[in-house]
């Protein structure tokens, strides 16, 4: 039960609801993370109230939902969401109410939300509002649609990759006929946007339990939001630094990588390319031979459909590009391969390998590991010595090319990238007087 105290400009608003003649109450989301021992992030409020009625009893409201109820009130620049309890009319497109009709019954609209530990209400005068078993799947564990789950998900299909998602956050399994209704009715996420399918994704991938992305396998949806993913399913991977097939590994290396968007996402799809490419030798050892690169481009299409911005969509394929790239344990290797992706795509590279070897063999995992710890002392002394990684950071510029007698262009970009490459391989070669004599001789050689 819920013993904490409420914010101050949350019991003000429900007390002046209240003292006007109207029902009011926290519900949802942050009924549920109080009933938890959780501080919640947002407030929402529903209220008998009409819109219009809430506008004339507060100073600063904005109109953030009228047609469907929502108005935001705002207090000490804090903003709370209250909703005119509603019933939905008529869904379009398994997604939204065509209208919606307000109501003063409280159980009308706490009977419309999609799962019973969002479905709960609060306030200070009746208390706890548990109409539909929320608290008891809270301590169940449990994710249960409220009422019948095949109206849910036909009302709107987007719920069933939020029942995975709030499965992911909080550890939860799924209720049976709620898991069965998915399964029948997977193939109406197609109706969903992709914006708002790419949001639910994110979420489970970003959560304490990432391998749940493994239930849009298990429920059928995963053909219908990544069917690209399917070939690696139980595809078994015969070789001495495997023991999981392409799925599990997947699974398994997400779990140890830490919650970043582009450091997940490039986890999940860093191997899907395995699904195309594998083929066994007369010995009988499976091989995924250009794997990376297929793993880049079936990546490409999946986050251009699902309407990633370009910043984060590149970043999260150069992790795929480079998460088998391999180079020897010391400092000249390691700067050219700094060098070669840049100093934030390498951080990043180093986590998903470790996350990578991590769900491997583990009778291979020690000497690998080893292996990265020598290459991240190597990183730590490179960062320490601000050894020179990049064309900013030669001591010579493209002006003192072009008074050597190199036209302003191409060439001095070229000439630029070469005299890099020298003072990778000889750091000491980084000063003005022998990069200019080094010059001279690449320009004569032409």
């Amino acid at each position: 039960m819920i013993n904490k105290e409420l914010p101050k400009d949350v019991h003000y608003i429900l007390k002046k609801l209240h003292h006007h003649g109207h029902e009011a109450f926290i519900v949802g989301g942050c009924v549920r993370d109080l009933m938890i021992g959780k501080v919640p992030k947002d407030w929402d409020l529903t209220t008998s109230a009409e819109p219009s009625q809430v506008k004339a009893l507060f100073s600063r409201t904005v109109d953030t939902g009228l047609e469907h109820g929502t108005v935001t009130i705002l207090k000490n620049k804090v903003g709370y969401e209250i909703t005119t309890y509603r019933v939905d009319g008529k869904y379009e497109n398994h997604r939204k109410p065509k209208a919606v009709a307000f109501t003063k019954c409280l159980k009308e609209d706490l009977k419309r939300r999609d799962f019973t530990i969002n479905a709960m209400a609060y306030n200070e005068e009746s208390g706890f509002v548990d109409l539909f078993g929320g608290e008891r799947d809270l301590e169940l564990g449990m994710i249960r649609c409220v009422g019948d789950p095949d109206e849910r998900f036909h009302e709107d299909a987007l719920r069933m990759l939020r029942a995975i998602r709030f499965a992911a956050r909080f550890g939860f399994e799924i209720e049976s006929e709620t898991g069965r209704a998915i399964s029948l009715l997977s193939k109406l996420i197609e109706k969903i946007s992709a914006e708002r399918v790419k949001m639910e994704l994110t979420k489970i991938l970003c959560s304490k339990n990432p391998d749940y992305i493994s239930k849009l396998v298990h429920y059928g949806l995963m053909p219908y939001v990544i069917p690209e993913f399917m070939p690696c399913v139980g595809l078994s991977q015969n070789h001495a630094y495997h023991v999981y097939d392409v799925d599990e590994h997947t699974y398994k290396a997400l779990k140890e990588i830490k919650r970043n968007e582009a450091l997940r996402w490039a986890i999940f799809l860093h191997d899907i390319g395995k699904g195309y490419s594998k083929s066994t030798d007369d010995e009988g050892t499976d091989h995924f031979y250009g794997h990376s690169k297929i793993s880049v481009e079936l990546s490409k299409t999946i986050l251009s459909r699902l309407k990633f911005d370009n910043k984060t969509k590149n970043h999260i394929l150069k992790l795929i590009a480079y998460h088998d790239y391999r180079f020897e344990p010391n400092a000249k290797s390691l700067r050219k391969a700094v060098a070669h992706m840049g100093i934030d795509t390498f951080r990043d590279y180093l986590a998903v390998q470790e996350a990578d070897v991590r769900a491997q063999a583990p009778n291979k995992l020690q000497a690998r590991l080893d292996d990265l710890d020598i290459k991240k002392q190597h990183f730590e002394v490179l960062m320490a010595s601000k050894h020179c990684l990049t064309i900013q950071d030669l001591n010579i510029r493209g002006k003192d090319l072009m008074d050597l007698g190199v036209e302003k262009g191409e060439k001095i970009g070229m000439l630029l990238k070469a005299l890099l490459e020298i003072v990778i391989e000889e750091p000491e070669m980084n000063k003005k007087k022998l990069l200019l004599e080094k010059a001279e001789i690449l320009i004569h050689k032409g």
